[in-house]
């Protein structure tokens, strides 16, 4: 029975050393509560690190059974890996770049190395303990590099990734030395999941840009799987926070915090310490309101909980005495001996007493410059049970695409938090009732365990998608009766696509010459007096001439429109007409103009618009508008368009590769039929060749009419010469 794996760099339990020995503590995590009802099922597990550093063999043999019992398994890292793979890699250089602080990311080689070790360290963690048929899950910026590397050791087992912080935009990852490295380890998962559409977007855009792949409405085509990425705002467990607010010892201790802060206006704000939370940021904002506002002088304090994180990292150590500073300097200056502005604890809070200082707030003040989702705010709605109470919340934290009901702001516009601070302090009870109505109702519909089950849900959709749209690989076994079926076969008929099939794309496509290799290998196979070569290409039967002419080969040149036989003359497939192109051309120059590096290419009967090297994205979205502008010019006309790898051509309707091939089929009539194909004109080859022909799909496979897929030139070749080999004796009956 197949099982779910969670995996993570921390586990939900922590390990912590006392003079007693170690002991376990459970997390208080949003992830840990989310996922609690699965990694507690029959037979699942979550692997992850235990949260402390044990090289004592009999200390690991004891934290790992008291985990098991609990359906954990921990990874230890060594006190190495804990510096350069934690501290060095993951928060010195992916926490603040995804963060958008890169002048504080480290590059450091030695810390890349530990961040890769340590990858392998969980892949070979979780290999040890999952089969073919399970589900891992894997979660978070410490593991980007582990989807890929479960892939390469299962390739058909279900994968799916979750980033718990943003994405950024494509230009601070391609600072990153190891950017593209990155991006192909999450593309290992059959699923990639985000907070929201923007860190998606970022994320699809960076993988366009430095992988050159394409994608579309979420899907990615990698060279041998569609990988589906998708947002998953992620939520709270709002009955826990609901139930404890309305709670008799939270109601207490909230009357007690009242009386020590009697008829008090209370701003809170609570955060980890961090460069990203925009501490200091509303320190000033609270100061200019007090300035500018003197009527809330005495009326309203900003209770500040600051928990430790960190603390011995240089820029955390900035960040904390520029914190205490402020809140010295804005007390100090405004307090009197009955208020003092800033109630400043620099701690964290159980539980209790955390939802008691949310029922106690007047007002919530989220304001991180970044933040990937940001549950404080959530937390804080939950905790609301009156309905009343304001959320001002920064527009870059995640929550803020949802939480459309709380004051959105900018967090370093100090002028537009003062004036929210203010607006938030004199709202009506009525707007207060009805913004935080609307807020509980969608934080409550879509809490924690709804995002759980919406990502599993997402992700046993994918493969399931997968495996309706992918096409078998060439597999072993396939292979060798392909080659039975060759040796057996009296005629044998070969259709052999050019640009992405023998040869591989180049950014300028005169440079794909045939290369040595190739001219030897098209050479043998049409020496043999049982095979007819069949080079079907788009490309102008003038290019075609030139570099394989010489050969004994059969030609379907630009998409079917020229045809020669060996020994003949080049021949139309039917009379065409060219006079259209006085009217498209000046259309496909326009677009030029408009993308640097796209490129028109004059064929005899069509116009091809080539933007292989435009930049990624600018060419697929002029290629988006080109083809609407196109498809609308050439509607009821004899004229079509169609869409390749990286080209656009406009051509006459009716005639294709596909055509063409049914006519070398009828003429021919083979015993034995091989067609090899890349991109989407291909598909008419696939579809016009009788349904015990080998049809084999070049690179990326999903959708496609073809039995079988290959990865790329290489394997072709690999193939074709094994059809030699088949003449040589090499594969047997």
């Amino acid at each position: 029975m197949s099982r779910t794996i969670i995996v993570s760099n921390r586990l939900p339990t922590k390990v912590l050393r006392s003079e007693d020995g170690l002991t376990f503590q459970p997390s208080e995590g949003g992830l840990a509560t989310g996922l609690g009802s699965i990694y507690r099922a029959d037979g699942n597990v979550w692997v992850g690190w235990p949260g402390l550093f044990v090289d004592d063999p009999t200390e690991q043999a004891h934290v790992t059974q008291q985990l098991q019992a609990d359906s954990m398994a921990p990874v230890f890292l060594t006190e190495n890996e804990i510096q350069d793979y934690y501290e060095g890699f993951s928060n010195g250089t992916l926490w603040p770049t995804f963060h958008y602080f890169s002048q504080f990311a480290l590059h450091n080689e030695k810390h890349w190395q530990a961040y890769v070790a340590v990858n392998e360290k969980f892949c070979q963690a979780v290999l040890e303990l999952a089969g073919p048929d399970d589900t891992i899950w894997v979660h978070d910026y410490q593991l980007l590099l582990l989807p890929a590397m479960l892939r390469r050791e299962r390739p058909e087992a279900t994968i799916g990734f979750f980033l718990h912080i943003p994405f950024p935009s494509y230009e601070l990852i391609r600072v990153l030395p190891w950017g593209p490295q990155l991006l192909e380890g999450l593309l290992g998962a059959d699923l990639v999941g985000f907070h929201t559409f923007g860190y998606m977007r970022h994320f699809l855009s960076a993988v366009a840009h430095l992988l050159g792949l394409p994608n579309q409405n979420g899907l990615v085509e990698t060279a041998d799987r569609t990988v589906l990425v998708d947002a998953f705002p992620m939520g709270i467990d709002y009955q826990r926070y609901a139930e404890t607010a309305a709670s008799e010892a939270v109601i207490k201790h909230e009357r007690t915090y009242r009386e020590a802060l009697p008829g008090m206006r209370v701003i809170l704000s609570i955060d980890r310490l961090d460069y990203t939370k925009g501490i200091a940021e509303r320190l000033l904002a609270f100061e200019q309101l007090l300035k500018r506002h003197p009527e809330w002088r005495g009326q309203a304090s900003l209770l500040m909980v600051v928990v430790p994180s960190r603390d011995q990292v240089a820029q955390y150590q900035g960040l904390k005495v520029e914190i205490d500073e402020l809140v010295g300097r804005i007390n100090a200056k405004y307090s009197t001996i009955a208020w003092t502005p800033i109630q400043y604890f620099y701690r964290s809070f159980p539980f209790g007493e955390l939802v008691a200082l949310y029922r106690l707030a007047d007002v919530a003040l989220v304001t991180p410059v970044r933040d990937g989702m940001n549950l404080v705010a959530k937390e804080f709605i939950a905790c609301k049970t009156d309905q009343r109470g304001v959320l001002i919340l920064s527009e870059r934290a995640g929550a803020a695409r949802e939480l459309s009901d709380a004051l959105l702001i900018n967090p370093t516009d100090t002028n537009q938090m003062v004036a929210a601070l203010h607006e938030a302090l004199l709202m009506p009870k009525e707007e207060q009732t009805a913004r935080m109505t609307h807020l509980q109702d969608l934080v409550r519909q879509y809490d924690v365990f709804a995002w759980t089950k919406l990502f599993m849900d997402r992700l046993a959709y994918s493969k399931i998608k997968q495996h309706l749209l992918d096409v078998d690989a060439l597999d072993a076994d396939t292979r060798t009766q392909l080659l039975r079926d060759y040796e057996t076969a009296p005629k044998r008929l070969l259709l052999l696509d050019y640009d992405g099939t023998l040869m591989r794309f180049y950014a300028t496509p005169q440079r794909a010459q045939p290369d040595a290799e190739l001219l030897e290998l098209l050479q043998a196979l049409a020496d043999n007096p049982r095979n007819r070569v069949v080079i079907i290409s788009g490309r102008d039967h003038g290019t075609l001439e030139r570099w394989l002419g010489h050969l004994p080969l059969d030609f379907i040149a630009e998409h079917g429109v020229w045809l020669r036989r060996h020994g003949d003359d080049w021949s139309l497939f039917r009379e065409l007409r060219a006079d259209w192109k006085v009217e498209l051309r000046p259309i496909l120059e326009q677009y030029v103009r408009r993308t640097a590096g796209s490129l028109i290419e004059e064929k005899d009967y069509s116009l091809v618009w080539h933007f292989r090297r435009a930049d990624a994205e600018l060419g697929a979205m002029r290629a988006r508008e080109l083809m609407n502008h196109l498809t609308f010019m050439t509607s009821n006309t004899d004229l079509q368009v169609l869409e390749g790898s990286k080209v656009i051509e406009i051509k006459n309707a009716g005639v294709n590769k596909g055509t063409a091939s049914a006519r070398w089929v009828s003429t021919e009539q083979p015993d034995f039929i091989l067609a090899l194909g890349d991109d989407r004109t291909d598909e008419d080859t696939f579809g016009a060749l009788p349904p015990e022909a080998y049809t084999v799909k070049v690179g990326r496979a999903p959708r496609s009419l073809a039995r079988y897929s290959l990865t790329g030139p290489a394997e072709v070749r690999k193939l074709l010469q094994s059809l030699l080999g088949v003449e040589a004796g090499a594969v047997k009956k």
